[in-house]
């Protein structure tokens, strides 16, 4: 009982807003700056041009200890959109014209469904511009559908900057139109984890996978079928602040899925909560929880090997420690049993870690 009291006053610590703080706070990445502009400057744009026209001094560049805000980034991004005259950033191996996306979205808005919007919005891309690969796929078992969205070539991409803002285009769209945050069961990449991985978590409060075949994003089917709730007045509000609500980050993902993670992430790998303590600590019933969690994409198990997957690379990649030891304080009584998790989860033996 001590436990549970001490995990219920924690997060109710967690809820307490202080409403006095209306300043932005500097929270995204320094990395981001130079990430918007390494496209334009391939193309001859000199840094201190774009940057200078978004009000950020070129002395930013590079340094991993001075984040920026969303309103910073949104007029870098601004600034090379005016300079290359590419949605894309000067990224890709074909320009996208700026205004591609306005149009696809008037194309769109007059859809009944979420699911019609996805349809619309691949079928029009695809036509409109040739480097990327998209489209809605087929049901799986768990009832999930996959929304492929992914660079067919991303050899100029190599911050993966671009395909992280397609990525998020299309899910903070998709929740814009609906009017509510939707609980994206799984983002997954075609590429290892970044450096900057660390950001991933704050941009796509999913589960991640990297090192697969393609890039995109499952939701239950359910969602597919949300109304559309937005008018054409709305739609330009929403384009003239381009690409401010796509960076901003979701205030708060009270899906049940981060309520169950927060809940487990305060325990020891070791001896994480079961799923009768948690419904209890939830006041949910097991068979609610699963249900509920079945329709965000996710379970009980898939959170908790994420949780031990998270912390493992991270103590892989940060501290001097042995095997054994990384084994121990994820949870694993062995660590052969270990090994085989670690090559499952990145690819890699813990030993060629990172690589």
């Amino acid at each position: 009982m001590a436990v549970q009291a001490e995990i219920i006053d924690t997060l109710r610590t967690r809820t307490v807003i202080d409403m006095r703080d209306s300043q932005p706070r500097p929270h995204i990445a320094n990395h981001y700056l130079q990430a918007s502009i390494r496209g334009a400057e391939r193309q001859g744009f000199q840094r201190d041009t774009l940057l200078a026209s978004a009000g950020v001094p070129a002395a930013w560049l590079n340094k991993p200890d001075h984040p920026i805000t969303e309103e910073q980034l949104t007029l870098v991004i601004k600034s090379v959109w005016r300079a290359t005259r590419d949605e894309f950033l000067g990224l890709s191996t074909s320009r996208c014209k700026n205004g591609t996306f306005a149009l696809m979205t008037d194309y769109c808005l007059g859809s009944a469904t979420l699911g019609a919007v996805l349809r619309k919005s691949a079928r029009f891309f695809s036509i409109a511009c040739d480097n990327i690969d998209i489209g809605l796929g087929e049901n799986n078992r768990h009832k999930l559908v996959f929304f492929r969205l992914s660079l067919k070539e991303a050899s100029q991409d190599t911050d993966h900057m671009l395909q992280e803002f397609l990525l998020l285009m299309w899910q903070r769209f998709a929740c814009w139109l609906v009017d509510q945050q939707i609980p994206f069961a799984t983002t997954q990449f075609s590429y290892p984890p970044p450096p900057h991985v660390a950001e991933y978590r704050a941009m796509f409060p999913t589960e991640l996978q990297f090192d697969e075949s393609v890039c995109g994003f499952y939701l239950h089917e359910k969602y597919l079928q949300l109304p559309i709730t937005r008018s054409e007045t709305e739609l330009a509000v929403f384009l003239k602040e381009a690409p401010a609500y796509i960076l901003r980050r979701p205030d708060h993902d009270d899906s049940l899925r981060n309520r169950v993670r927060t809940l487990l992430a305060q325990q020891s790998l070791k001896d994480m909560p079961s799923l009768d303590e948690i419904a209890q600590l939830l006041h949910m019933t097991p068979r609610s929880i699963g249900r509920k969690l079945q329709e965000e994409g996710t379970s009980l198990r898939n959170i908790k090997t994420s949780l031990r997957r998270e912390y493992a690379t991270k103590l892989m990649s940060t501290e001097n420690l042995s095997v054994a030891d990384v084994s121990e304080r994820v949870g694993f009584s062995e660590t052969a049993s270990f090994c085989r998790a670690f090559k499952r989860w990145t690819g890699k033996p813990p030993s060629q870690w990172p690589g």
